[in-house]
């Protein structure tokens, strides 16, 4: 039976009635109903991992999650997927996890890796996260990648995605490869996300600002030597506790020049060398499809833009099942079958 067999290929994505509906797909995806759901396919699954603490060069440690490929059926297929999350997600978030379980149903083995303060993490690096730290996930990513034998993948969800596509931009300059990368959903503009938050459906803003905060709050408790964010607490947007970071804790001037820093519009993909998939929805609440559109399209990038989705939502049903894992299982499956 071959890679491709095992995994199957999904029809188009085609979800109907309600389900059809962007706020819908982006709210149940992270909902505790699917939460649920994917907690208990998973149980074998996240019991086969282990925890990796990674070094980078400049000494951050970041933790991630391996899981060997099955030993029974369908057996290894010699592939690594590499996944990551969205901001303020983690290793164990909905859309990651079940996909990460779809791959291990496949042969694949999984690598989770979570950006610095997230998930289970934030006690590792006295440093606080923002978006622009590139260097440590790509030592990362490549000190993973660079210990496999076999094809190794890179999937991305929303941030996740939009480092996903910089590790694509920078891998072979950082000395090493990645077979193919997918990135569903991921930021390209950031200041143009931050404003349709500020002015789309509060409940996406407010989501943000509630995690956020309570990120923050466990630092600061880990750290009150480093942090006092007393002023940063009492800010209610997120356009504002962003710019009152930026300004106290990097490097950079102001809140435009820090969003730029991460920014992949314009031509930043033109160069691009590594073999890459993007997946988004026309209907992503919190990015505009406009985004994508103006992408430049070298030969190594293909684009795909779906009527439907939400933010990476892509559920088939309301029994909550996902269309793109399946996706996601499909494409790499039929990448490591033609390598």
């Amino acid at each position: 039976m071959s890679t491709t067999d095992r995994a199957g290929t999904p029809g188009p994505y085609a979800p109907a009635g309600w389900l059809a509906n962007a706020h819908v797909q982006s709210v149940l995806t992270s909902s505790p109903m699917r939460k649920l759901k994917v907690r208990r396919r998973s149980r074998g699954y996240r019991k086969a991992s282990r925890d990796e603490i990674l070094t980078a060069s400049d000494g951050v440690r970041l933790l991630g999650h391996r899981t060997p490929a099955p030993a029974g059926p369908p057996g290894p297929n010699g592939g690594l997927a590499i996944l990551l999350h969205g901001w303020e997600g983690s290793a164990e978030s909905n859309y990651l996890l079940d996909a990460a379980v779809a791959l291990h149903e496949a042969g694949f083995e999984t690598f989770r890796l979570n950006f610095r303060d997230h998930g289970d993490s934030h006690h590792l690096n006295e440093g606080l996260f923002h978006s622009c730290l590139l260097e440590e996930v790509l030592d990362a990513i490549g000190q993973v990648a660079g210990a496999h034998p076999g094809p190794v993948y890179l999937v991305g969800f929303s941030l996740g995605g939009n480092f996903a596509l910089r590790v694509a931009r920078n891998a072979p300059a950082h000395g090493f490869e990645l077979d193919r990368v997918l990135a569903v959903s991921p930021v390209i503009r950031p200041r143009h996300v931050l404003d349709a938050l500020a002015g789309g459906v509060p409940i996406y803003e407010r989501y943000f600002v509630r995690k956020w905060r309570r990120s923050l709050k466990r630092k600061q408790q880990l750290y009150p030597e480093r942090y006092n964010l007393q002023e940063w607490f009492r800010h209610r947007t997120l356009a504002d506790q962003t710019r009152s970071l930026v300004e106290a804790y990097t490097d950079f001037p102001d809140l435009d020049a820090y969003l730029e820093g991460y920014s992949i519009a314009g031509e930043y993909l033109a160069g691009l060398e590594t073999s890459t998939l993007i997946i988004t929805a026309a209907d992503d609440p919190i990015i505009p499809v406009s985004d994508f559109e103006a992408l430049p399209r070298p030969d190594a990038l293909d684009l795909e833009v779906l009527a439907h989705g939400g933010h990476c939502g892509f559920l088939r049903n309301w029994r909550l099942d996902s269309w793109i894992q399946q996706r996601i299982v499909s494409e790499l499956c039929l990448h490591l079958n033609a390598t």
